[in-house]
């Protein structure tokens, strides 16, 4: 799977913003989501995630993880898109609910953690949508433990186990600040908002 769920229903692909987090409060009913929420659910494996606080002038990212070193399954959804010239991709987002009281601090968000013993009725396409909704909600609070990293994780060229040790430093030490702009001599347009999105074409 592609990480970015695009809904069958897109007719170019290149013009539409990948979904890489799916509001709980809304799969049932937001057309993006509507029918993978009802028989497309899966469930994406992870021993840990990063989250980032604002600190300073910049964000400190955290490595959160269960406390027992456990790997663990974020609630998603998945959805196959066919092109017009019979070429298919296969995508998928990752379900998010209100964070915690252990990770409230860090940022309002978290992603839905799916209980093992609830994969089954995550998974099972025979359940109903709103059934399979109980499970979106915080994880208990003793689960997961987060902890400050370095902003190298900001970076995509980095891929190595130091990325999860721990941050010694100070806060404004770890924020990697924004390089100064010249001030522009003539007007320019604003830029376009950003609504959250990135996309992969």
């Amino acid at each position: 799977m592609r990480w970015g769920l695009l809904p069958s229903w897109v007719k170019d692909p290149k013009t539409f913003s990948l979904l890489f987090n799916a509001r709980g409060e809304s799969v049932i009913d937001k057309p993006a989501f509507k029918a993978a929420m009802k028989r497309r659910r899966c469930l994406i494996p992870a021993d840990g995630f990063y989250e980032w606080k604002t600190a300073g002038k910049g964000k400190q990212p955290h490595f959160i993880r269960r406390k027992d070193g456990a790997p663990f399954a974020f609630a998603g959804l998945w959805e196959t898109w066919a092109g017009p010239n019979g070429e298919e991709l296969e995508t998928a987002a990752i379900v998010t609910t209100n964070a915690n009281d252990t990770l409230k601090p860090i940022h309002e968000r978290m992603p839905v953690v799916v209980p093992e013993d609830a994969f089954n009725l995550w998974l099972d396409p025979a359940v109903d949508a709103q059934t399979a909704a109980a499970l979106i909600a915080p994880a208990q609070n003793d689960l997961f433990e987060a902890y400050p990293v370095s902003t190298q994780v900001n970076r995509v060229a980095n891929d190595n186990a130091a990325l999860i040790e721990p941050f010694h430093g100070a806060p404004e030490e770890a924020v990697v600040p924004k390089p100064a702009k010249k001030a522009a001599a003539a007007r320019v347009k604003p830029p376009k908002k950003d609504n959250g999105q990135q996309s992969l074409f």
